[in-house]
């Protein structure tokens, strides 16, 4: 690969690609030249107003967690992750380490839109969750069951083995499928977990020769800690390393998948807009147990807000982005579309505005109040909240086509 190429695929997939891109379509926006969007700066303080409400009632004392899945592993209130730890309990801290990132990364990656139908009764609790709190108790189910394991001795494990041969009958009955209560791109998911099984055996230094296990991760990573920090950055690449290739469809340069980026024509260069909303998400969610070995994160910020649904339709309910034509509200669309493309794009950068804003707020800096407690308080949970008071079911005001792999 000339160096030109891996240079260009390297800037696709850093954050500061995913800013400036972004940006771009935030300036053709603001200068009027969209045919979709318009934004109204003056509801800034208004938006952020909201958000540090929402905040506040959370998180009273404002000791906010990270925005990562483990939160949604406690939903409802219940132990599970003290359940998690007893089970884990004979393991070393790095054993412990991979087996948590096995499930933290099996549950992002089965984390993508459940559709407004969809729930999951919890056996032990009889309590019903839906979307992403539903997906991440049935995947935490599911991983102590040994569903993704091909080991009965070592139930607590991902390996590639099991999830190639892994079918759509285990999965429907992980997350009680029926034709009552169906789950949005059930097969899509189904493909990428099998995917993700050839990708880890293909990349041994990353996943381990041994037992392929995607939580084999947290060894790769071990490497990189220097004076016992490491850096939100180094997290992130080392997860477009080793997951890129499970996104099928997508934007290739040179054979190399690209991931979560996407294709606008008011971009200069090649039109090319890069969210890794997922691998952002997933990384995230790697961080508490590298806090568990006692590292210390740093370089959070230099990661972006999360360009997905509730994050976007929170700027949208709240009049920040304006819907010019009200008819895209009625329809949804594809992933692809230059409409989508926009309403991400300016998700990204209203999320940085809005946080900045909120810190300016509570006198606060990014140190204390980074990106990424600032979406866990914070911009998601306002999102979802608003939604549910303007909307039936809580939808969110732009409808996206769901295969089961991007939200």
């Amino acid at each position: 690969m000339e160096k030109s190429t891996r240079e260009k695929i390297d800037y696709l997939r850093s954050p500061l690609a995913i800013r400036e891109r972004c940006g771009q379509l935030y300036d053709y926006v603001i200068k009027g030249e969209s045919q979709f969007f318009a934004c109204d700066s003056t509801r800034l303080e208004e938006v952020a107003d909201y958000v540090t409400k929402v905040m506040q009632d959370e998180y009273p004392n404002l000791q906010i967690p990270f925005h990562s899945r483990w939160q949604h592993f406690t939903a409802g209130e219940i132990p599970r992750l003290s359940w998690l730890n007893q089970k884990l309990a004979g393991l070393t801290a790095i054993e412990k380490a991979i087996a948590k990132y096995d499930l933290a990364i099996i549950s992002v990656l089965l984390d993508a839109g459940a559709g407004k139908s969809w729930h999951y009764r919890e056996t032990e609790t009889q309590l019903i969750f839906k979307r992403s709190e539903g997906l991440a108790v049935a995947s935490y189910h599911m991983f102590c069951q040994g569903i993704f394991s091909s080991d009965s001795n070592n139930p607590l494990q991902v390996d590639a083995q099991k999830l190639q041969s892994l079918t759509a009958e285990e999965l429907a009955m992980g997350f009680h499928v029926t034709a009552d209560n169906p789950l949005l791109g059930l097969e899509g998911r189904l493909k990428l977990l099998q995917k993700l099984g050839e990708v880890l055996l293909s990349l041994p230094n990353i996943f381990g020769k041994e037992n392929s296990r995607p939580g084999n991760l947290a060894n790769y990573l071990l490497e990189k800690v220097e004076n016992n920090q490491i850096a939100a950055t180094d997290v992130f690449n080392g997860v477009l390393q080793g997951f890129s290739d499970i996104w099928s469809g997508r934007l290739e340069v040179d054979g190399v998948n690209l991931g979560d980026v996407w294709f606008h024509g008011a971009v200069v260069d090649d039109g090319l807009v890069p969210f890794h909303k997922l691998s952002q998400w997933l990384t995230y969610s790697l961080l508490e147990p590298l806090q568990e070995l006692g590292l210390e994160i740093t370089n959070l910020d230099s990661l972006t807000g999360l360009a997905e649904y509730r994050n976007g339709g929170l700027c949208i309910d709240l009049g920040l982005i304006k819907v010019k034509n009200p008819d895209i509200l009625s329809y949804s669309h594809s992933v692809t579309s230059e409409i989508i493309v926009e309403w991400r794009a300016l998700t990204v950068i209203l999320l940085d505005l809005i946080a900045a804003k909120i810190r300016e707020q509570l006198n606060m800096n990014s140190s204390e109040l980074p990106l990424v407690k600032v979406l866990q308080g914070g911009t998601w949970t306002a999102g979802r909240k608003i939604a549910a008071e303007l909307r039936k079911d809580g939808v969110p005001p732009l409808q996206i086509n769901s295969d089961g792999t991007v939200f």
